[in-house]
């Protein structure tokens, strides 16, 4: 299958990577540092399943790729529609177009700038981050993807292409009956544990382990249910146990992206995480206090990293 990743951080270049491995035609859309590596050497990939290191193309040309089959948006949060404008040299006819990105927002965005048509909704779980331009390093959470048609049947022939690719990759991959409920169960986790993370700056292992702190993480968690099924998401019951069942699973010392970003004064996703609960809140009549009271309190650190204070 011919493959581009548009990002080659934490998320693209791990996943780029297996897919790669196992035989695929996976071209990187990459730049800065990162570009230069992946030209000059193998990817490197340090994982908890299995090290690994895969030549792989990699440039900063869409046109230089071509069409392809899939296409696979791993970028952060807010520059989905930057990479949506560099997507569209990469469509044919039939090419699938998969966010992988923490939040709701993406397949939307990515809709307003290529149609319905090549879209479909998109997740994965993994800890990640970068250790150095060209190395990723895989340090918790078994990988596992998702995506899923945004109008049933979600089982489509064109997705069952792509999972077969990603399990012969050897990465779990599944295709949720109703994709949209999946990304909210995500979001569920990844927004409360990003945004209380981020605000206590304290890994997982606090966050489920202290009394007070865990009593935060639990509100937070179901202000976004509420906020879902108010935007007619239909989450389970149990989403906030199996949720919380899922936290204590993952390894004490792991911490989410976002909160790394703003731990080291870095552009963040908290305006696609906790803002966008803060706004759907205020929108639909929900009362947000938890995520209103992280959004007020990381927003001047998240305005300094982008050189607005």
């Amino acid at each position: 299958m011919k493959i581009a990743v548009i990002g080659a951080g934490a998320v693209g270049g791990y996943f780029g990577g297996r897919l790669a491995l196992a035989g695929n035609d996976v071209t990187f859309l990459a730049r800065g540092k990162h570009l230069e590596a992946l030209r000059q050497r193998p990817l490197r990939v340090e994982s908890i399943v299995g090290d690994f290191e895969v030549k792989a193309r990699a440039t900063d040309s869409p046109e230089e790729i071509g069409p392809v089959d899939a296409v696979f948006i791993a970028v952060k949060a807010w520059q989905v529609p930057q990479a949506a404008c560099m997507t569209r040299p990469l469509l044919n006819a039939d090419t699938v177009v998969v966010p992988l990105q923490n939040g709701i927002d993406a397949p939307r965005q990515l809709v307003e700038v290529l149609g319905p048509d090549h879209v479909v909704g998109g997740l994965c779980w993994i800890i990640a981050f970068v250790v150095g331009p060209g190395h990723i390093r895989h340090a918790g959470a078994e990988p596992y993807v998702a995506f899923g048609e945004l109008n049933p049947p979600s089982s489509s022939e064109r997705l069952k292409k792509i999972q077969h690719e990603f399990l012969r990759a050897g990465v779990t991959c599944e295709i949720p009956a109703d994709i949209t409920a999946a990304m909210w169960e995500k979001f569920v986790f990844i927004a409360s544990t990003s945004g209380v993370g981020a605000l206590t700056r304290l890994p997982i292992g606090d966050l489920r382990g202290r009394a007070e702190i865990r009593a935060q993480l639990e509100r937070a968690m179901a202000e976004i249910v509420a906020v879902g099924r108010a935007s007619g998401v239909n989450l389970p019951d149990d989403t906030i146990a199996r949720t919380l069942a899922y936290v204590a699973s993952l390894p004490p010392n792991g911490t989410s992206s976002m909160q790394r970003d703003i731990m080291e004064g870095r552009p963040s996703e908290l305006e696609s995480q906790t803002g966008t609960i803060v706004r759907l809140g205020q929108s639909l009549g929900v009362p947000t206090p938890t995520h209103a009271a992280i959004y007020r309190a990381l927003l001047p650190l998240e305005q300094q990293a982008r050189g607005k204070a």
